[in-house]
């Protein structure tokens, strides 16, 4: 049988080996036209090249994403496994997802467990009734500073603030630091020459906040990390607090806006729009599984020569899990207008397998999203979209899935938040 695997870099047979590139303009767009092209030409493994013509397998499958997820011995997270290094720039864009760090997200094994247990233990402590309220006060406060105006950007003003502040909260961290994390974390999340030094200016942050709470512990995740029975030294615990607040961040930012961006265009949730909370939960569900904040995950490395989907993996490919893609693989969809698919949570939007979001990790993100789409339909029950919906435009990248800006306007009004 022919070997079927992405041919080295800078080798001709790119063109001929049918493989996709995924990066360039116009990705962003219709990313499910893209899976689907990509899966019947391909089937559910699809090669692909990366910026800079960097080859990898795409896996977009449901059944092949769950395979490769539940498999860490096979399908492992150290970087160091990958075989195309001696082709990877230092400011290669995407280097911030692959570039080895001792951090839980490349742990493995025994390792893996020590680490990802600690953080499950200390996101166990956050009262979710408590984080509601802090989600509630949070969230008036900001709609305060827009309620009067009638008009505002519910992603500038809103929906990328939130999650940081509520992290800020649960971190300990100096609410006037906040303004300059949320450009920074969303700068390292991107594709782009400044990618590498928001990371850097984010984890300089990190650091003195680790220092501060190890001479003066408090109530907050920081403090409970480096106490735990794990023996986190303070390097671990700076490295670990950055996955945290970066998968905290953009992801539950983004899945806040779609979530708004469904009820505002979508007439099934229009009583949602009057004040009615109902199908609040049913469109934080139904965006999981067809518009998820993150779409593309960098990635798995083969361990060994193995087969996937039809196709050979050699031992060191690079392997990026196609989440979105697994999520609107026809086998698994479930039919929003059917009754029971709001309850339907089998999506892949938080991966799967030890490497997943640790758990409670998405139900806290979860308690955030809900408090901040139910507040600001609260605070704001006539609001509409301010332009027409085909002049949403999204973020322009293949790992996150979010808008640009998400314009709205509404009666102005001062509605003093609960207890004001």
């Amino acid at each position: 049988m022919t070997e079927q695997y992405p041919p080295p870099v800078g080798c001709p047979a790119h063109a001929a080996s049918g493989a996709v590139p995924l990066y360039g303009a116009g990705l962003s767009g219709d990313p499910a036209r893209l899976y689907r092209e990509m899966r019947r030409t391909h089937g559910p493994v699809a090669p692909v090249l990366l910026d800079g013509d960097i080859p990898a397998w795409f896996v977009l499958g449901y059944r092949e994403v769950h395979q490769v997820t539940s498999n860490n011995e096979l399908f492992a997270r150290d970087s160091r496994r990958w075989h195309a290094w001696k082709d990877i720039p230092d400011d290669w864009p995407l280097m911030p997802f692959v570039g080895y760090q001792p951090s839980v997200m490349f742990a493995e094994g025994a390792e893996h467990r020590r680490r990802s247990g600690a953080i499950s233990d200390a996101l166990l402590a956050v009262d979710q009734f408590e984080l509601r309220q802090i989600c509630e006060r949070l969230a008036d406060g900001l709609a305060d500073a827009f309620a009067g105006r009638g008009e505002a950007d519910l992603m500038a003003d809103y929906a990328l603030r939130l999650p940081l502040l509520v992290v800020a909260e649960l971190f300990g961290l100096p609410p006037d630091e906040v303004p300059q994390l949320v450009v920074d974390i969303a700068g390292s999340l991107d594709e782009g020459p400044g990618a590498i030094d928001a990371h850097q200016r984010v984890a300089a942050r990190m650091a003195r906040l680790v220092r501060a709470k190890h001479a003066q512990p408090g109530a907050d995740v920081p403090s409970r990390l480096l106490a735990h029975p794990a023996g986190l030294a303070e390097e671990e615990v700076v490295i670990d607090l950055l996955v945290v607040m970066a998968a905290a961040q953009q992801p539950t930012a983004n899945w806040i806006g779609n979530t708004l961006r469904l009820m505002l265009t979508d007439d099934r949730f229009a009583v949602s729009l009057s004040g009615g909370r109902r199908s609040v939960g049913q469109a934080l569900n139904e965006v999981l599984w067809q518009d998820t904040p993150t779409q593309n995950y960098i990635g798995r490395w083969a361990s060994r020569d193995t087969q996937l989907g039809g196709r050979r993996i050699k031992a060191g490919d690079l392997l990026v899990m196609g989440l979105a893609a697994a999520n609107t693989d026809p086998q698994v969809r479930p039919d929003f207008t059917a009754a029971g698919a709001d309850s339907n949570q089998a999506h892949m939007s938080f991966s799967h397998g030890e490497h997943a979001c640790p758990y409670p990790a998405p139900e806290l993100a979860e308690v955030i999203a809900r408090a901040a789409v139910e507040v600001l339909l609260d605070r704001l029950p006539d609001v509409m979209l301010a332009v027409p919906e085909a002049a949403l435009v999204w973020h322009p990248s293949l790992w996150m899935r979010g808008l640009t800006a998400l314009p709205v306007e509404f009666t102005p009004a001062y509605t003093p938040a609960p207890g004001a």
